[in-house]
């Protein structure tokens, strides 16, 4: 049985140092990958994230089956750091009265509810936009917010497939395969971010706010890169190719004696490097071999040399030939193992931070860094309603009399009626 790995402890920011969104307010009513990655972006860099969840279970993630730590899930963990989360039933008219006083003071707006949810709530954007209208709203979708498939639910994987982008991946002799992660949530929701950050820049010489749309199909077509360009302009149709690009011999995956690993010599200089200056083996650098186009055209024969000098020795040594002349390579990691490596040890990616449940949950550090305004020092994502009364104390000027009365009468859900 393994267990779980040791963590350091966060070093803390420098005090007083400014952060980036310091004094952006942001409702989130988003659940699930997409949203909460992009508020999520925005939190990390001091937005104060007000995270909208539905009392009865909260955000899907929450019970997603990969792993848990006093019941908070690998998944909601995960996405939503820094955020302050209230519990809200938007079925009852209070409920969506606080929504409301929340979007008036607020900056931005990000949903990801079915097509016409937030319409029937009266807080969708031309309803909300008149009270506030310096107010970017993001909507997030499958399909769109407008147009004949606006109404079609769809997730990550229904896109990869439909889009094109499912049929690159894989080898030419298997089906198409998803990507392990769901990298078209991913993608959407950094979309996101950057829309709502380029509708906050348009705001500040505007003088107004705007709806902003992303689609998760949209993304899984832009996803497609140079395939989808080379389609329109060739009509060729363009599939898997499994680890070697083009079919590029000197690019994928080889096994050294012991275990496998990654190069990747995609030019004529680095190729011409890796079979005189580490293979000794300079006829492997001219005639049917000489350039990118012959190697290609030759790639079985070369693939089937290349492999045969790679079994005569261990990964390591390899790995270690290489990286002296400066060769793109690298291990074929586990996750376990790419854990454990010192390249994610010695950036200090990894921590643990604490939680009022579990006492620590591991933290995997924001991928942007910026010298001046630097992430906040992470704070574990809520318990489902955590900072209800908070929220409505500090940012709504509630007092105590009227939030019991609220909690009596159900509008924080069953939990929230106590305490």
């Amino acid at each position: 049985m393994s267990s779980r790995p040791q963590l350091p402890e966060r070093a803390p920011r420098g005090e007083g140092v400014p952060t980036a969104l310091d004094g952006l307010l942001v409702v989130d009513f988003t659940r699930v990958v997409a949203g909460p990655a992009c508020t999520q972006t925005l939190a990390d860099f001091g937005a104060e994230v007000i995270k909208i969840e539905n009392p009865d279970g909260g955000d899907d993630t929450r019970h997603y089956e990969h792993a848990d730590l006093a019941g908070e899930s690998a998944a909601f963990v995960s996405l939503n750091r820094n955020k302050r989360g209230i519990a809200l039933d938007l079925a009852r008219p209070e409920a969506r009265a606080i929504a409301r006083e929340l979007i008036q003071k607020a900056d931005v707006v990000v949903e990801n509810f079915s097509a016409g949810v937030m319409k029937k709530y009266g807080l969708d954007y031309a309803s909300v936009a008149p009270a506030n209208p310096r107010l970017v709203y993001c909507s997030i979708s499958a399909y769109g917010r407008q147009g004949p498939f606006a109404s079609r639910p769809g997730f990550d994987p229904i896109t990869q497939a439909e889009s094109g982008f499912m049929s690159l991946n894989g080898f030419a002799d298997g089906p198409p395969v998803r990507t392990g992660t769901p990298i078209v949530d991913f993608a959407t929701g950094m979309s996101a971010c950057n829309a709502i950050l380029l509708a906050l820049l348009a705001r500040d010489r505007l003088g107004r706010g705007q709806h902003v749309e992303v689609a998760l199909f949209d993304i899984a077509v832009a996803l497609t890169g140079f395939y989808g360009m080379a389609h329109l302009m060739t009509g060729l149709n363009y599939s898997r190719q499994g680890n070697s690009p083009n079919g590029s011999p000197s690019v994928g995956v080889y096994d050294g004696s012991d275990a496998p690993f990654y190069i990747a010599c995609a030019n004529d200089r680095l190729y011409r490097r890796l079979v005189v200056d580490v293979l000794d083996r300079p006829d492997l650098a001219s005639g049917e071999f000489g350039d990118r186009r012959s190697r290609t055209a030759n790639r079985e024969k070369l693939r089937g040399i290349l492999a045969g000098i790679f079994a005569s020795d261990i990964r390591d040594n390899w790995v270690t030939r290489m990286k002296a002349a400066n060769i793109p390579v690298g291990f074929l990691r586990t996750i376990e193992e790419a854990f454990n490596s010192p390249e994610l040890r010695e950036r200090h990616r990894l921590n643990q931070i604490p939680h009022p449940a579990a006492g620590s949950v591991p933290n995997i550090e924001s991928p942007l860094r910026l010298d001046l305004t630097p992430l906040v020092d992470p704070v574990a994502a809520p318990m489902l309603g955590q900072h209800t009364r908070e929220v409505l104390r500090k940012t709504l000027g509630f007092d105590e009399d009227r939030i019991a009365k609220m909690a009596e009468a159900g509008v924080f859900g069953a939990a929230g009626s106590k305490g």
